[in-house]
């Protein structure tokens, strides 16, 4: 990296927070919108899954062929044009007309969305050295957090007063404001694998597979979802085999086969989201169908976990540039677990106060977990991987995401079939809501020994 690429850290730090936020912000913000966008489209419960899936499985698609991109063309102009993409795709959402209108739009903001998240990182990994990287990772997730955060309640506020479409409108003036800030104000450009061939079968294989996979539990249980699933799993295994054999893969697999900490740290990433992301979700859909609140109160309510992950994130950050990441993210997978379990005792008549109190423990243990763990999968490899490593860390924060999805869409098409939700099936619904919790804590927990199988790592930095 050029001396003026280490002079601009400041504005590499802003680009990268406000680009941290943004995702997270759309993301929450839409999942307490969703039964308003629900009752305008008479969508079901498992079609509304797709509003928020659409967004994850195309990122989940692209970020690491765009993070491979970066690393040999330039991860300033993939994150550039991703944040231009972005905002395009924000601003015709509020266009849309019908649920497949939405979609749609949906899946090219992914597309930006891939693009500027996948490069974030590395490039903010790029310009601080090792032992200043927990610190500003730390800033780095807390920014995603106040995202989580603000979502909810300015979503809420802004769907109940305004409508739905206002969030996609907001989201679009931030975006052009991280386009300004990028083109305008960030100097210089990190391309440390500049001269090797992009592996184009490669992407489109991972992509395929991911799409079956996704597909697949969509349709779950039907035949057809089987089949795709098992389909995706084939397409998963011959994109290895391909890449183990291609001269520049998009995916260097001996960062898996030789490196544990690389492998046991995305792994645990994986299993992370995996059981919690789908809590947003889920409890939207609790505290406005079951609870009978507007949008603006569920808001309130669901700030509780995202601001503990904000508060703590830094605090967690800076205690793994010192401490083994391991302990303090298996630790934080540990109190998710717990937090997970409390949910899963929910019912109709659970008091608000329960609800937070769960959401807050839960808050706290990803706190713990999050950063450090971005934190040793970055220092664990060197610079020329930093955009792979990025990108597929985030590959693994977005296909657990989308998985927990997966599942609750699964569970929902189990507990009430693909109908609207209605008073009729609020029993089932509450079923349906208990098993997935449930289920993600006994994830989570098999996530805490991924977590401190990854070994040491400060010996490295």
């Amino acid at each position: 990296m050029t001396d003026k690429a280490f002079s601009n850290k400041t504005v590499v730090l802003i680009v990268s927070t406000v680009a941290a936020f943004l995702a997270p912000f759309m993301s929450s913000s839409v999942n307490i919108a969703l039964p308003s966008i629900g009752r305008e489209f008479e969508m079901s419960a498992v079609a509304l899954g797709w509003v928020a899936t659409s967004y994850l499985l195309t990122i989940a698609m692209f970020l690491v062929p765009f993070g491979k991109v970066g690393d040999i063309y330039g991860r300033k102009k993939v994150f550039g044009w991703g944040a231009l993409i972005y905002t395009a795709a924000s601003m015709l959402s509020t266009f849309a007309h019908s649920a497949l209108f939405l979609i749609g739009s949906r899946v090219l903001q992914g597309l930006g969305g891939a693009m500027f998240y996948t490069t974030g990182v590395a490039i903010l990994t790029s310009a601080y050295p090792p032992g200043e990287r927990g610190r500003v990772l730390g800033i780095n997730v807390s920014s995603t957090y106040i995202g989580l955060s603000i979502g909810p309640v300015l979503g809420g506020f802004l769907t109940q007063h305004l409508g739905w479409r206002s969030i996609f409108w907001l989201n679009g003036i931030l975006g052009l404001v991280l386009v300004v800030l990028v083109f305008w104000k960030l100097r210089g450009e990190w391309a440390e694998a500049k001269g090797e061939t992009f592996d184009l079968a490669g992407s489109m294989i991972l992509g395929l597979a991911l799409i079956g996979i996704m597909l697949g539990f969509s349709m779950l249980p039907k035949m057809a979802g089987a089949g795709l699933i098992l389909a995706g799993l084939i397409g998963a295994f011959i994109f290895v085999r391909w890449e183990l054999r291609t001269e520049d893969p998009v995916l260097n697999m001996n960062l898996f086969r030789k490196n544990a900490a690389f492998a046991f740290s995305n792994l645990a990433a994986l299993m992370n989201y995996s059981a919690t992301f789908a809590v947003g979700f889920l409890m939207s859909l609790y505290l406005q169908y079951i609870k009978g609140l507007n949008p603006q109160k569920a808001g309130l309510i669901l700030i509780a976990q995202p601001v503990v992950m904000a508060l703590f994130s830094p605090l967690a950050g800076r205690l793994s540039d010192r401490i083994e990441p391991r302990r303090i993210s298996s630790a934080g997978m540990g109190l998710s677990a717990l937090g997970l379990f409390l949910l899963s005792f929910i019912g109709g008549q659970t008091a608000i106060a329960f609800i937070g109190a769960s959401l807050v423990v839960l808050g706290l243990g990803f706190a713990l977990f999050s950063s450090p763990n971005i934190n040793a999968v970055m220092s664990s490899v060197e610079k020329r991987y930093y955009g792979v490593a990025s990108a597929m860390l985030g590959t693994m924060r977005i296909t657990g995401q989308m998985l927990s999805m997966g599942v609750a869409m699964l569970i929902f098409a189990i507990y009430i079939g693909r109908v609207q939700i209605r008073p009729a099936n609020y029993p089932q619904f509450l079923a349906g809501l208990r098993t997935a919790f449930l289920f993600f804590t006994a994830l989570c927990i098999g996530g805490v020994f991924a977590s401190l199988a990854r070994g040491t790592l400060h010996s490295k930095d």
